[in-house]
């Protein structure tokens, strides 16, 4: 394993620094890598370990048939966001994406001079991910095997800890979040993508009719639409969507106090929990104003007409403090 990714793993266990065997070199337990993929997972809880199987029948998000470093470059930059992370990060920055998926973020950020800890629970995931990897010829990305419960990773030690998609599918998504935080240096930015309340609401019942009609019919889904003729990447987003077996939703007052508990200052969600700020004009690390609860549940009742046609999803950014270790 390259020595720049070696120096930000460590001992789910107890911590401690690996050798280069993989050894812990404090406690002693020895730990495997096959097909270049680091396992430093311990045995989960049954909800977790349901969560891990559901993944490892259809692994999320899938690759097209017929995919290229500029096809994953082209897809990533028609994204605000993903041009916004990717001009936010240093070009030498050490960066975890906690819950990679099959890793088409950390290959698109793996660039320039940065080292990337693609780490996700479910190796079939990451086998996707690591022979992406191979095929488009992304280096300086290592795939790691573990769980944000016990993080196989150092703590202290990233520039950047970004996670999407993964806390809302956790048994307790704010315990999960405090190992997050952990990961994170003194003054790194932790970056965090979650299913919100509100603008998870149309999907919800989108979901509901669905249900009823026997899976016959799933109205308004323009994502299934633009998959139709892609039958894996059409299967992986059903069942993330529809049938995941662990769901939570979530309110920027719940992440506010999440950030406050860790010692992580909060900085700004996207979209914008200001009212009529135009994303497009600030930079992700631009700290917003306010605070406000009632602007936060009026900016959340806007984002159901922005964000809701793809799940919901929104972002909140975050710099860890530097007196929290």
């Amino acid at each position: 394993m390259d020595r720049r990714a070696l120096c930000l793993l460590a001992c789910p266990g107890c911590g401690g620094s690996l050798d280069g065997a993989l050894c812990c070199q404090d406690c002693g337990a020895r730990y495997e890598a096959a097909d270049g993929i680091a396992d430093l997972r311990l045995p989960g809880d049954v909800r977790t370990e349901r969560v891990r199987s559901f993944y490892t029948v259809a692994p999320f998000p899938g690759y097209p048939p017929r995919d290229s470093i500029d096809w994953l470059r082209a897809r990533a930059q028609r994204s605000q966001f993903a041009r916004l992370l990717d001009a936010a990060i240093p070009y030498d920055a050490r960066i975890v994406e906690v819950g990679c998926g099959t890793g088409q973020m950390s290959l698109y950020l793996a660039r320039g001079e940065r080292m990337v800890i693609a780490a996700d629970l479910c190796r079939a995931s990451l086998a996707l991910g690591r022979a992406a990897a191979k095929r488009l010829g992304v280096g300086q990305i290592a795939f790691v095997e573990t769980d944000v419960h016990h993080p196989g990773l150092r703590a202290g030690a990233f520039d950047i800890v970004y996670c999407s998609g993964v806390l809302h599918h956790t048994p307790d998504p704010g315990v999960a979040f405090s190992h997050l935080a952990r990961l994170a240096r003194p003054g790194g930015l932790v970056i965090i993508g979650l299913y919100n309340s509100y603008a998870r609401l149309p999907h919800r019942a989108r979901r509901l009719i669905a249900r009823l009609s026997g899976w016959r019919w799933v109205p308004g889904d323009k994502v299934l639409a633009d998959r139709q003729q892609q039958p894996q990447r059409y299967r992986a987003w059903l069942r993330d969507q529809y049938h995941h077996p662990e769901e939570h939703t979530h309110t920027m007052a719940q992440l506010r106090h999440w950030f406050a508990a860790n010692g992580i200052d909060y900085i700004r969600s996207v979209p914008s929990a200001l009212l009529g700020q135009d994303d497009g004009s600030q930079q992700l690390t631009d700290a917003e104003e306010g605070g406000w609860w009632l602007e936060d549940i009026v900016a959340q009742l806007s984002w159901i007409g922005r964000i809701a046609a793809e799940g919901g999803m929104f972002v909140v950014v975050g710099r860890a403090g530097c007196a929290r270790l």
